[in-house]
């Protein structure tokens, strides 16, 4: 595959990495809307109930329904991240790409 091929193939594998990218941001932010939402009624449960404020904390994250939305929301960060790096991986191959490109046709003429 010559070099003008590779740089479009990886220009289409940007332009995906990028929709990829909105879909895990929305999915993170989803998450993370979801377990806030779990976690403060816990809170105020327990708060009613009269548990000790410095405690309610460590044991609302012991709550199964709890930990399983924070573990929901790691997950989504992680997949979230790990897009972005995929995202800088490609940018980096495309640079590359076009300095050979460059260094070739500046050889050439």
């Amino acid at each position: 595959m010559d070099l003008v091929e590779e740089l479009v193939k990886k220009t289409k594998e940007l332009e995906v990495s990028l929709k990829q990218l909105r879909k895990t941001g929305s999915e993170y932010a989803e998450a993370e809307k979801e377990y806030k939402i779990l976690l403060r009624k816990e809170v105020l449960r327990l708060r009613g109930e009269g548990e000790a404020i410095g405690v309610i904390s460590l044991i609302c994250y012991g709550i199964p329904e709890v930990a399983e939305k924070r573990f929901k929301r790691d997950v989504a960060l992680t997949i979230y991240k790990a897009n972005q790096e995929a995202i800088n991986t490609i940018k980096l191959q495309i640079r590359l790409i076009e300095n050979q490109l460059s260094r070739e046709w500046s050889s050439n003429g």
